[in-house]
């Protein structure tokens, strides 16, 4: 059944730098749990919750794990991060064909595009990546997986206007949903938000995404 969720606006976030933004999101934020296994065949589950905040002109999104392995191969913008331990974002306007996918492994490394399907998708430019504003709790420097338990977060701020989106008049809602992945690890695992009813692992299904209210 799709999920459904209520963005709270919290203006005082605006302005304030993500670490501080990370503490404040702990007790005026909306908080879930990203937590339906859809493959039996990778039952791996890993603790992750996301907490969401809307402020004038940017969605805020902090994401906390814990689990089995850490992987940050990935450190520049515009390479693939699912392979990496990762946390990933959807989201479609009612309106659209197209969607948009941001992904952010746990060093705040960003793949970002848009497209109708997983195929022929457009990237964000440079100047676009630098517009996400990130905040991680693990060293930025890339690494190849390391085994253990390991906690980590990842606090981001995506402009409205890389979703598409006029700051000022915000729709009563969009389409969207959240993922954990790390597929290239000991223990991969696809663990979503909003269900997915299809056969095989596959984020690219916006007729699959839960709703997010305004």
């Amino acid at each position: 059944m799709m999920k459904t969720l209520k963005v709270p606006y919290c203006p005082e976030l605006d302005g304030m730098d993500l670490k501080s933004v990370t503490a404040a999101m702990e007790t005026i934020a909306l908080r879930q749990s990203l937590d339906t296994i859809n493959w039996p065949e990778f039952p791996y589950k890993p603790i992750v919750a996301f907490d969401i905040a809307r402020g004038d002109k940017e969605l805020y999104l902090h994401y906390f794990v814990h689990g089995l392995s850490l992987r940050a191969v990935a450190g520049r913008d515009g390479q693939y991060v699912h392979p990496d331990s990762c946390v990933e974002f959807f989201m479609r306007r009612n309106d659209d064909l197209f969607y948009t996918n941001f992904e952010f492994n746990c060093i705040g490394t960003c793949l970002a595009a848009r497209g109708a399907g997983r195929h022929d998708r457009t990237p964000l430019t440079d100047d676009e990546y630098r517009k996400i504003r990130r905040y991680t709790t693990v060293n930025r420097e890339t690494f190849e997986e390391k085994k253990g338990i390991y906690t980590w977060e990842v606090t981001v701020a995506i402009p409205f206007e890389l979703m598409g989106l006029d700051a000022a008049h915000l729709p009563e809602s969009i389409r969207g949903n959240f993922y954990k992945c790390a597929d290239s690890t000991e223990n991969p695992h696809y663990v979503t938000w909003s269900p997915i009813e299809l056969p095989s692992p596959d984020y690219h299904c916006p007729e699959h995404f839960g709703k997010l209210h305004f």
